[in-house]
């Protein structure tokens, strides 16, 4: 008796030419980051922002140039567990932060 098996097509990896774009503009971005802070070539509150901006746009390259997450719909569970990820994240820093103020405040008044 013959079982068909249920056959998955895998979506492809990235072709070279996706990976050496993705490593091209992470180094560029690494580099401009750095060459900011080490040249202090903007005041502190500028350089923040701009090293926050350059800090996200490669996030988002890493995640479209090595990890291939997109909008398609294909791509569904993929976005929902980052954003499921992305808020566990979020609130384990926002509520150690709040614990750790708690517990400061409490330990001041004693």
């Amino acid at each position: 008796m013959a079982q068909s098996q249920p056959h998955h097509v895998q979506e492809g990896h990235g072709s070279l030419g996706s990976y050496v774009t993705g490593f091209v503009l992470s180094i560029l971005l690494t580099a401009g980051a750095f060459g900011i802070v080490m040249h202090g070539a903007l005041p502190h509150g500028s350089m923040l922002a701009v090293l926050a901006i350059l800090a996200f746009v490669q996030i988002v390259a890493h995640l479209v140039f090595f990890l291939h997450l997109n909008i398609s719909p294909g791509q569904g569970w993929n976005v929902a567990a980052l954003c499921y990820t992305l808020l566990a994240v979020l609130f384990l820093i926002f509520g150690t932060i709040w614990v750790m103020h708690n517990v400061s405040m409490n330990m001041m008044s004693r």
